[in-house]
């Protein structure tokens, strides 16, 4: 039997990292190693891994309070280096703490100047960006932090419906618990798709997910606010319930449709028309997650006279059909 050389994976930890971005991704080494040494006793070592920080000596603590002892100091000896979730209470802390953490972004910078693979899952996505090792990548971040990742990092390929994109050098994941989606990607290249799908079955998580899209509510998505667009949500949700031509739209709010579609473009990103579609889709999350009411009813609620048009929407912006996503997301009783 061939000897393999292990996959060394070093987690960089700092302070208010997120604890589960750390314990998580061990375990499910671990749990894979044993996985295949019951496959295979002759299997020998599939992983190793090591935990390190700038300065070991300052017992980094995570985002729950708790400090880590036994740190190692930075190492070149690991194969890739995963970046943890930085826990924060907005866009804007997050950004001024990572633009901070020289010492971070500097180690990051050397490791991969000598080939090491960086990855970054959900905020830390932030820290990886701010070093610069994503310029010029495909990259995704959590999705409600999208639009402020993409206001600070333009020069990154931000493709935030991505739930895991590995762009050779640097990985990066969505919200925190596609770590674990990125961790048994690794496990199926050491050790094969046999034991990443066991391990993914016993840890009872869904390795098909490929699209944060699912999971997106526009109400919690980051934007700079103005008067003009809280006062277009007001009235689009009043009215999301009949057609609302974007004439109407700019006509109520006392502007032209010229002003109103740069001002959707530079809050939004969007077009008004594609932003009162995000908004349909929205309320038909909500009425599928809790309602009875037959798709045939919710499509009515939100404006749309085509069942076939909304239907083919709804499943452009959510990668689910509205039977799907009623059956993953409603609300059941306890």
């Amino acid at each position: 039997m061939t000897e393999r050389t292990p996959l060394r994976v070093g987690v960089l930890v700092f302070d208010d990292f997120v604890l589960s971005n750390l314990a998580g991704p061990i375990d499910v080494l671990r749990i894979a190693q044993r996985i295949a040494e019951l496959r295979d006793p002759r299997v020998g070592p599939l992983f190793e891994t090591c935990v390190f920080a700038v300065d070991p000596t300052l017992r980094p603590c995570c985002s729950t309070g708790l400090s880590l002892a036994g740190v190692a100091a930075p190492t070149d000896a690991v194969d890739i280096v995963l970046v943890p979730g930085i826990m924060h209470s907005s866009p804007k802390g997050l950004i001024d703490r990572v633009l901070a953490m020289r010492g971070e972004q500097e180690l990051l910078r050397r490791l991969a100047a000598r080939g090491v693979r960086i990855a970054a899952t959900c905020s830390g996505t932030f820290l990886l960006a701010a070093s610069g090792l994503l310029d010029g990548h495909r990259a995704t971040t959590s999705w409600w932090l999208a639009n402020a990742f993409q206001r600070q990092f333009p020069r990154v390929n931000l493709q935030a419906d991505a739930m895991v994109i590995d762009d050779g050098a640097v990985l990066t994941t969505g919200a925190a618990t596609a770590v674990f989606d990125l961790v048994l990607k690794l496990v199926a290249q050491v050790a094969g798709e046999a034991v990443a799908q066991q391990t993914a079955r016993m840890m009872n998580v869904d390795p098909e997910r490929q699209s944060q899209a699912p999971y997106v509510s526009q109400a919690l998505m980051q934007r700079p606010r103005s008067s003009i667009t809280e006062r277009a949500d007001a009235l689009i949700n009043r009215e999301l319930h009949r057609e609302l031509p974007v004439g109407a739209l700019a006509e109520a709010l006392n502007t032209s449709e010229r002003s109103l579609l740069r001002h959707f473009r530079s809050h939004y990103g969007v077009t008004p028309l594609e932003h009162i579609q995000h908004l349909r889709v929205e309320r038909a999350k909500a009425l599928l997650e809790t309602t009875l009411l037959s798709f045939e009813e919710v499509v009515g609620r939100c404006g749309y006279s085509d069942v076939s048009s909304f239907r083919k929407l709804f499943k452009r912006a959510t990668t689910l059909t509205p039977a799907d996503y009623r059956e993953r997301f409603r609300l059941r009783a306890s």
